[in-house]
This record gives structure tokens, sequence and C-alpha cells, in this order.
């Protein structure tokens, strides 16, 4: 019988990172399925998680987003749209790293191969004025939920296969892209000045919810993901913070979205 790790905080203790795991998106679904009387249907092959709901509530204004009847997940819906010839699905509000990964291991159960995050973001290195993108190339794992699939360490990187594809993929499409690194925090109203001070001397651009854990969860269950962060504010420290641009930023974003998917082999 192995020995109980006692001196271990919780979030890394009774960890067995290569031990298959006892509740399984597959059976959730299962059920789901079978107390909702709804048919397995599959999901579109590329999804797109939108932790702001900025997307989904442009796409339903203009008519593009159909719910999704075959997606069960208890705690959102999945709409389906068309973008430049591509059928996607997309998730609005799953805010937050343990949100987003619930999501994605139940759309890769549902037939996702390919999942894209944008989510806003909080400026820590002053690239530019906001807003803009930034393509997270790896993420400071300041959240719980990475440490439930991948062992302890600084930081979840992105598939480097995908990032190859994406250098300087998205300037003939009049968007600023910036690759980098982003701080993947779970209490955005506990950033304090001095911690932010430390991750700017790291060389990390943006503080974001999700990134760290979707890369651990990618890495970890050999699916792709890759994650944008859309810095859109400082904090709340200037007047007129938050502002995301055309369409609260959705038309960027898709155009985003389309090209990723493209050159990550989905056309």
């Amino acid at each position: 019988m192995p020995a109980i790790d006692d001196d271990a905080p919780p979030i890394l203790a009774y960890k067995h990172y290569h031990s298959p795991s006892a509740f399984t998106p597959e059976n959730l679904l299962r059920e789901a399925r079978r107390q909702k009387g709804a048919a397995a249907v599959s999901v579109p092959r590329v999804c797109l998680l939108d932790p702001d709901g900025d997307i989904v509530r442009q796409l339903r204004a203009d008519g593009r987003g159909q719910r999704h009847e075959g997606w069960v997940c208890y705690h959102t819906d999945l709409f389906v749209f068309e973008e430049n010839g591509l059928t996607m699905g997309v998730v609005g509000c799953a805010v937050g790293a343990s949100f987003a990964v619930l999501v994605a291991e139940e759309l890769f159960a549902s037939g996702c191969e390919l999942l894209i995050s944008v989510t806003s973001s909080g400026q820590i290195a002053p690239v530019q004025s906001p807003p803009y993108f930034i393509l997270i190339e790896r993420a400071l794992r300041d959240e719980g939920t990475s440490y439930h699939y991948l062992p302890p360490a600084d930081w979840s990187e992105a598939p480097a296969d995908i990032l190859d594809r994406l250098n300087h993929a998205f300037t003939d499409i009049n968007i600023d892209v910036f690759p980098g690194a982003t701080w993947t925090t779970d209490a955005p109203f506990r950033e304090t000045e001095e911690a932010i001070e430390v991750m700017r001397r790291r060389g990390i651009h943006a503080v974001e919810m999700e990134a760290a854990a979707l890369y651990a969860f990618g890495k970890a269950r050999q699916r792709p993901v890759i994650c944008f962060a859309h810095v859109t504010n400082q904090m709340g420290q200037i007047e007129g913070d938050f502002e995301k641009g055309e369409q609260n930023g959705a038309a960027n974003a898709l155009k985003l979205v389309r090209r990723t998917a493209a050159l990550a082999g989905f056309s």
C-alpha cells in the first residue's frame, strides 16, 4: 500500500499522473444523454472557448449561431456557426481553469479535434495600448487545475507543432498578435502590485484565467489546444478600460480563430 503523503498540500498530494481517471467525460455524457433523451451527435471538429461570451452574443445577434441539440453538458450551451466555409462550435462563459477544462474534456469526448481559446486578459508588459492579442506560447501555473494533469512545474506550454505553423501568420489580416507568455491565475482580484512586478520581471505579457490548465490538459490527454489572450485592459487602473474594439472584439477574434484552424489543418 503506498504511503500517505501527509506532508504535501492537498493540491500536490495523492496524484497518480499515469493512472486512468475513475470518472470520465464519456460516462458523464452517456448518462446525460440518457436523462435528456438525446442522441449521440458529434460536435464540430474545431471548437472555440469564449470565456467572456462576446463572440457567442455577437453570433446570436447576427443570426449565425444555432444551438447544438446533441450537446448535453449540464453547465453550458454549444452553438454551431460557419466562418468562411468552416463549421465550428463555440461555448461561451466558461470562465476559469477548472470550468474551461471541464468543457474541454467533454468537447473532445464528443468529437472535437482542435480546441481554440480566446480569453480576455489584463496587460502586464506594455507591448502597446490595448486591445491586441497574445498567442500564448506558455502560461505560468498559478491555478489549481493543471496540477491534477501534470506534475508540478512553473509552466504549461503550447503544442510546438501548432506554434510553428502560427509564426507570423496574422500580419495579412491586420490583427495585432504577439507571441508571449501569460500568467494564469484563479483569483483576479488578488493580483497585488508586488506580484505584478514579479511577473513583469519574468517576461510575462498578460494575466488570464485558463491557459495553463488548458495546456496541461492538452499535453496530458494528447489533445491539440491553442490559447490566445485578448489584452483588453490594464486591470481597471485607467479610465475607459476594457474596450475590445469592433463588435466587442468578436470580429477580430473570429478572423484569428479561422486563420488558426486553417493553419492547423482544418479548412
